[in-house]
């Protein structure tokens, strides 16, 4: 049945994704009407997220932002088709980087990088920063259930030097990644909720204490990589730009946890600048009540 599903779908989204940018934003302004005002897709896991973080908003303003949301996150999904067939040139123009000479100095450094950021703006073409770099790829991400589909997606990530692996991959991959003296930049967008059951460190989060995960600065301080925390800002529809910013070089000389709670201030403040950004869908304060006392 996943070959199946993957034959009738592949055809669909590579015919999507050769669009030009003006009819695929059309699809999107499409598919926003179906599942915002037809289906409802999350909207109880939105307006709960909402009001969470933003106590002090009114239901008009509620409502602002979540509709705002929504056109954002149907744009990131016609974005994450074009992945597609877009052009190297075309990803590089679309997504641009400032700060880049950090990563070359750690380069000449040799130091391999922990590239902190959140779901934020977008996150789906940070990739083509390894067009500007010469560190060799890894992101740590969620296996899809369809095994054809993951196929596609790590053949995606591979066109610009990014290889996906899973969290059990993640440090047998890089420790041997080290012994071969291999260069790494390893991206972590790290402001998921973890299980209860491994979690070990909380922090306020939009004023509400969370579960946070703390796996990427471990692995930093383990296997001496310098860290940063990836800034992303959307300029306009299809067009981003991201900041590499606060970078550390010797983690083991903070306190733990002290550089995690660092970079999640900093999603912290993009959500404040512009919240509609920010993946609200995700169930990021579902454990806001069972913090330890």
């Amino acid at each position: 049945m996943q070959f199946i599903a993957y034959i009738i779908l592949y055809p669909f989204l590579w015919l999507i994704s050769i669009l030009p940018f003006r009819l695929l934003y059309f699809i999107s302004d499409l598919v926003y009407i179906l599942i915002y005002h037809i289906l409802g897709y999350r909207k109880k896991v939105v307006n709960y997220n909402l009001h969470l973080a933003f106590p002090d908003k009114t239901n008009d303003e509620i409502k602002i932002i979540r509709k705002k949301f929504y056109h954002h996150l149907c744009d990131m999904l016609v974005e994450a088709i074009k992945s597609i067939t877009i052009s190297e040139a075309e990803m590089i123009k679309r997504y641009v980087f400032k700060n880049v000479e950090a990563v070359h100095n750690l380069e000449k450094e040799n130091k391999s990088i922990v590239l902190f950021m959140g779901h934020y703006a977008s996150w789906e073409w940070v990739f083509i920063l390894q067009k500007h770099v010469n560190h060799k790829g890894y992101a740590v991400y969620k296996q899809l259930s369809n095994k054809y589909f993951d196929a596609m997606v790590k053949r995606i990530r591979a066109k610009y030097n990014s290889y996906l692996i899973t969290t059990k991959e993640t440090f047998p991959v890089l420790i041997k990644a080290k012994k071969e003296k291999q260069l790494t930049l390893n991206g972590f967008v790290f402001d998921q909720s973890p299980r209860l059951n491994r979690a070990i460190h909380w922090q306020n989060f939009m004023g509400v204490k969370v579960p946070v995960h703390v796996g990427a600065e471990i692995l930093a301080k383990k296997l001496d990589m310098a860290t940063f925390f990836l800034k992303v800002k959307k300029l306009k529809r299809g067009y981003y730009e991201a900041t590499i910013m606060d970078i550390i070089n010797d983690p083991k000389s903070f306190e733990d946890y002290q550089i995690t709670d660092a970079y999640l201030k900093h999603i912290e403040e993009q959500i404040l600048e512009a919240p509609e950004f920010y993946l609200w869908t995700h169930k990021r304060w579902k454990h806001a009540n069972s913090a330890p006392k």
